[in-house]
Formats: structure tokens, C-alpha cells, sequence
């Protein structure tokens, strides 16, 4: 068995010194455990090592009513076979429960040892995509910014009956070290600003939502259009604006997205059914169709996990690779999918940096980071002027979508009328009822004016959550079906 290279160098950053120096890890113990996970005849195996602290506060009622702080430290043992996939956990890091998760997760295989752990690669040119800081910030600075933003909705309108604000931030260590060779970490910031409120008048009631946030620390709540009072605002505002709407017409019409948010229709029709796992077991409605177009020529989407602070990003991902901007769709043409270690070997393509997990409880698998669609060269303002009939869509509640045929239904949460070129009426009740491959077919303008989400988004797969980011520019579908009460 290859040694593993002397690790606590005077150039390796704190975050990978962390596990050695407070958790009482080895170069020697890592070696070993990886041992025992390939010694049932494995192909591949890897060490999961993750170190999370976290607070959250809420205010309700303009009481904190909320409060809480948590510390999970575990590892998680992978070993590969074939296309079977071993794994186990533990939440205590002594070398004999490490040791016995390592022959757990060996069990998947059948046969003599074959596989020798490689020496460690060392990487210290990572990028450095989000700030690092503790979650120790004065408690009391961030109770105040959630008192500004109760204060804020209350103060928006009379109407405005019910408040609750959040805040929620935590730290991230993360070490990987794998039988490839592969070793990796990371710190990991991510923080999310929560409001919610309730309007009502004497014939109905409306909620709101609003929130932002990132891979960004307690500072960034300063800064002008991220600050409590921008959310809280926002939040007042869509529900007072809802107490006012009319029933959402039904039946099929043109319907045009806002910039920002509505990316996650995208996320959801489209991006889910791009991950190799699904197109691997040949259940995405996009299986087979690289090369081909799937889009209108107008369509590029592509995956980015390198963005600076944004809630998707990683410097590494959960397998230890660096993050990539993935170009998906291309002028409409399929191009690839996102995938991690176990699909790139089987289906013998690159590995796009996609292996993403919820914790070390969980095994990896392809997901998204920053999801979203290119600029187009038209005008926000000439696509709503294209429009004799149909739906302004600017923002969204819930969704939900069928990767196996690219069917989804999602509900919007600000919408409006565009009659006669110019957008008229708030609506409520709209639904959004298409096919995603069908859907980005019938893209006739993509405006200039591409936009992200504020930092909110969490992505659900098998039983697993992971932040990510959506996005897109103002966008002209020639067809979709609107579900709706009205006429």
C-alpha cells in the first residue's frame, strides 16, 4: 500500500490542519481506513470528514421566539463497486469507529483486494470563491437585524398582521481523502435571511415571502438592496398586492418570466433531468439527446459552481474535485450532463465537479450549483410589448416536476396580466402546467437582463437538500398551458 505524503505542511491551509490538529486525525489513520474499505476487493473508496457549527434565530410577533445552536462533526465511508455503492457513517471520530464504518461499507464487495490507496495529491491552488468566519457573531447583532426587518414590514402597511423574520448561518469543514489519490477541503460559509408575513383587509388574506443570502458573512446584510428592510418590504409588498388581485385566467396563451427567481422553473424542468445519475439509469426524459436540440436555438443554460459568494457555489465539491462552469444547453443543442465520480466512470464522460451530498450521513451523487440561462439580445421592455394576451410570471411559490417525462406544475406567487402589450392586473392563482423539454422549444425572446436568485434556493433530491442558485433573463414562451380560475 502507497503512503500518503506528509500532510501538515507549513502551506496547507487551516481548514485541512482543523481535522488534524482539533479532531485528532492521522495521515496514517486516513491511510488505514481506506485500507480496510477496499480490502472486500472494492474499486474505489472514500472518506467523508465534515465539521458544522450553526445558529438560527426567529422573531415572531416581535418576540424571539427561536433560538438555537448546534455542532455536528461525523465521517462518512464510500466504498464503489461495480455500480454498487457501499457506504456507513459515524458521529465519532476514534480510530476504532472509523475502522469499523470502513469494513461496514466493504461489505458491498466480494473478493480479494485489489485496488492500493494512491498517494495523496495535494491541491494547494484551490479557489477561494467565499470569505471565512466563524459563526460566533454577536448574537445580539443579528437579533437586532431581524427586529429591523419586523419593525420594517409593520411599518409597510396597516394591513400587515403577521410578521416572522430568521436568520440562519452556519460553518463547514470539510475533508475528503480518497483512494484515487484525491485529498481535499474546504470552509464552507452560507448564511439566509427569512421573512414572512400575512396581509389581510376585510374580504381577504395574502402572505409574502422574501429572503436572501449566500456563501457571504453577517456584513453582507449592510449593503444596499440585501439589507432587512429591503426583504421585509418585499415580502409586505407581494402580499398587500395579492389582497388586491384577480383570478388567473386559464388555458394555453403566451406567458413571459421575470429575471431572477423564475430561473427555478428552469431548475426544476430542465436541470434535474441533466444529471447524469438519471440519464445514466436511462429515466430522464433527456436520455440519449446529446447532440440534439432539445431547446429553441435561443436557449443556453449552463451550471456554474464558481461564482463568488453565491449560495450554489463550492470551492471543491463533496468528492473533492474543483467546481466548473458546465455549458448544458448550447444554442439549444444538448451538450452534456452534470455528473460526479461513479457516472463519469460509467458512462465513460467527463466528471463536471457535481458530486454534492447534505451531509456526512449522505452519499454523493450529481446535483446542481448555480443553474441558469444566458442573456438574449432582446429588450425586456419589446417582450412585453410582443404580447397581446397572456401572463407575466415574476415570481414563484412551490413546484413540483417528473424527471422521468419532464412534467412539471409550478404555482406563481407574483404574476400579472399583459394585455394589448402592456402588463395590467396582479393575478392570483396562477399555475404554470408544461413539459420542460417541450417548454424551452416554444422560447421565442431572451432578453438582456439576465438576473440571479437572492440567495434562497434549496434543492431536494432523493431525500437529500443542498443550497443552490437559479437564474435567468426575462424570457417569451410563444406557448403554455396557465392553470387559473378567472377568464
Amino acid at each position: 500500500m502507497a503512503a500518503a505524503p506528509h500532510l501538515l505542511q507549513p502551506e496547507v491551509h487551516e481548514h485541512k490542519r482543523y481535522f488534524f490538529t482539533h479532531l485528532g486525525l492521522s495521515e496514517r489513520l486516513l491511510e488505514r481506513c481506506l485500507g480496510e474499505a477496499l480490502s472486500a476487493g472494492g474499486d474505489f473508496a472514500d472518506l467523508y470528514f465534515e465539521a458544522v457549527t450553526s445558529t438560527s434565530l426567529g422573531m415572531d410577533e416581535g418576540i424571539v421566539k427561536t433560538a438555537a445552536q448546534g455542532i455536528s462533526v461525523g465521517c462518512g465511508v464510500r466504498v464503489l463497486s461495480g455500480e454498487r455503492t457501499g457506504f456507513a457513517y459515524t458521529d465519532d471520530l476514534s480510530a476504532d469507529k472509523l475502522l469499523k464504518a470502513a469494513r461496514t461499507a466493504a461489505l458491498i464487495a466480494n473478493g480479494p483486494q485489489t485496488e492500493r490507496v494512491q498517494a495523496f495529491k495535494q491541491n494547494p491552488s484551490a479557489p477561494s470563491l467565499y470569505p471565512i468566519a466563524g459563526t460566533d457573531a454577536d448574537i445580539d447583532a443579528k437579533i437586532q437585524l431581524i427586529a429591523r426587518a419586523d419593525k420594517a414590514a409593520r411599518d409597510f402597511s396597516p394591513r400587515i398582521t403577521q410578521v416572522r423574520c430568521g436568520i440562519n448561518d452556519e460553518l463547514r469543514r470539510i475533508l475528503i481523502a480518497a483512494s484515487d489519490g484525491t485529498f481535499a477541503s474546504d470552509t464552507q460559509p452560507l448564511a439566509r435571511f427569512n421573512v414572512f408575513v400575512i396581509a389581510k383587509d376585510e374580504h381577504s388574506s395574502a402572505r409574502g415571502t422574501s429572503g436572501g443570502g449566500g456563501r457571504v458573512l453577517l456584513d453582507f446584510f449592510d449593503q444596499p438592496g440585501k439589507t432587512p428592510e429591503h426583504f421585509a418590504r418585499e415580502a409586505a409588498r407581494t402580499a398587500i398586492l395579492q389582497l388586491g388581485a384577480v383570478a388567473a385566467p386559464a388555458g394555453e396563451m403566451q406567458v413571459v418570466l421575470g429575471p431572477g427567481w423564475p430561473g427555478v422553473l428552469l431548475h426544476e424542468a430542465v436541470g434535474h433531468g441533466l444529471e447524469a445519475d438519471f440519464n445514466r439509469k436511462k429515466t430522464s426524459a433527456f436520455t440519449g439527446l446529446i447532440g440534439q436540440q432539445v431547446a429553441s436555438s435561443k436557449v443556453t443554460v449552463v451550471d456554474n459552481g464558481t461564482m463568488p459568494g453565491r449560495r450554489g457555489s463550492l470551492n471543491v465539491d463533496d468528492e473533492g474535485n474543483p467546481t466548473q462552469e458546465t455549458v448544458l444547453i448550447e444554442n439549444g443543442i444538448l451538450r452534456t450532463y452534470l455528473s460526479d465520480k461513479l457516472s463519469s466512470k460509467l458512462m465513460k464522460m467527463p466528471n463536471t465537479g457535481s458530486g454534492r451530498r447534505e451531509s456526512y450521513q449522505s452519499i454523493p451523487m450529481p446535483r446542481m450549483t448555480n443553474t441558469y440561462m444566458l442573456n438574449g439580445d432582446d429588450e425586456p421592455a419589446d417582450i412585453i410589448k410582443s404580447v397581446k394576451r397572456g401572463l407575466y410570471a415574476v415570481n414563484f411559490g412551490g413546484g413540483s416536476v417528473d424527471i422521468t417525462n419532464g412534467k412539471f406544475v409550478f404555482t406563481a406567487s407574483e404574476a400579472y396580466l399583459i394585455e394589448d402589450g402592456v402588463v395590467t392586473a396582479p393575478v392570483k392563482g396562477a399555475t404554470l402546467i408544461g413539459n420542460g423539454p417541450e417548454a424551452l422549444k416554444h422560447v421565442s425572446m431572451v432578453g438582456n437582463d439576465l438576473a440571479l436568485d437572492e440567495g434562497i434556493g434549496t434543492c431536494g433530491k432523493a431525500g437529500q437538500s443542498v443550497p443552490v442558485g437559479v437564474g435567468m433573463p426575462t424570457v417569451k414562451l410563444d406557448r403554455m398551458t396557465v392553470g387559473g380560475t378567472g377568464r
